[in-house]
């Protein structure tokens, strides 16, 4: 059984157990969270909702928060001198995924 879920402006294909990473949730370590926007579930045939499936949930606990791996942002323009480096660390909540409710 699994279920697509939308998060945080994306879009998860989840099973129970899973771990995933969404983008930061603002939730403490250990607390249970609720993802109501269930796209679609498949028990023993596909539900597609429009554009939700009515009563559907999924259950996480979040494990905890961290960042991603650095990106390195290069901009360059040749003949001017310009060279300009930064870097960007994404911010994300780890939830483990515990119940699919449909």
């Amino acid at each position: 059984m699994y279920a697509i879920i939308a998060a945080c402006g994306k879009q998860y294909k989840v099973s129970e157990g899973d771990v995933i990473r969404v983008e930061k949730l603002g939730v403490e370590a250990g607390s249970v969270y609720t993802f109501d926007q269930v796209l679609a579930v498949s028990k023993d045939t596909l539900v597609v909702g429009n554009p939700t499936v009515e009563g559907a949930s999924v259950s996480a606990t979040v494990i905890g928060d961290g960042k991603a791996d650095k990106v390195i942002v290069y901009k360059y323009k040749r003949k001017t001198g310009y060279h300009k480096k930064s870097g960007h660390r994404q911010a994300y909540t780890e939830v483990k995924i515990d119940a699919i409710h449909a």
